[in-house]
């Protein structure tokens, strides 16, 4: 439940749990159910029973939104120690989003059950999670207002950004380099733009490096 490089400061960057004291996320993910999926494979979809969530040890995730009329949404690429599926382990509702692999992933499952014996023992988590359920309301009204007033242009730069922020290594000269494999396509979607907007934008870019 923790990358040791984030704290409670930057969990607006992160998926919900992220951000847990190492003791607590530890002990939570202590004996977890090993998963693997092949790419292209599904983890869940939208409307599927949420009965726990996923650490992601290993692999590269997508989760995605479907429109009425088959579009794809990319809302985030998750890679190793992110969690996955915690909303719906925390209300219990149906999961919100489509989760798939991009490539061969290795996670651990935790089982609503389990979360919910575990923060009966530590109710301290409780209060780690209202922190952090700010911060993700904080990240969803900042996304609202980039898709509101930023253009096509801002957004997928916004969009390259956050990735460089969760994939990027600094190779100098003022220069990060995105170390996954994402394609444009997958770049549109994420940015809720046409691909071939994205790729002519990013064709503008390009002469000036």
């Amino acid at each position: 439940m923790l990358s040791p490089k984030r704290t409670i400061e930057n969990a607006t960057k992160s998926p919900l749990l992220w951000g847990l004291p190492e003791h607590l996320s530890g002990a939570l993910f202590k004996g977890a159910t090993p998963v693997r999926l092949e790419v292209n494979q599904a983890l869940f979809y939208a409307g599927d029973a949420g009965d726990g969530c996923y650490r992601v040890d290993d692999g590269l995730l997508k989760v995605t939104m479907l429109s009425p009329f088959g579009s794809e949404r990319i809302l985030a690429f998750l890679g190793s120690g992110t969690i996955v599926g915690e909303l719906s382990m925390i209300d219990g509702l149906p999961r919100s989003a489509s989760v798939v692999a991009v490539r061969p992933a290795a996670l651990s499952f935790v089982s609503r059950a389990a979360f919910k014996t575990f923060a009966k023992k530590h109710p301290e988590l409780y209060e780690y999670l209202v922190t952090l359920l700010a911060a993700r309301l904080r990240e969803t009204n900042a996304a609202i207002a980039a898709g509101s007033f930023l253009s096509r242009k801002g957004r997928l730069a916004c969009t390259l950004l956050e990735l460089a922020g969760e994939f990027g290594q600094d190779v100098g000269d003022g220069q990060t380099v995105i170390r996954q494999k994402i394609g444009q396509s997958d770049l549109a979607a994420m940015t809720g733009i046409a691909r071939e907007s994205a790729n002519r934008i990013i064709n503008d870019w390009e002469p000036a490096k």
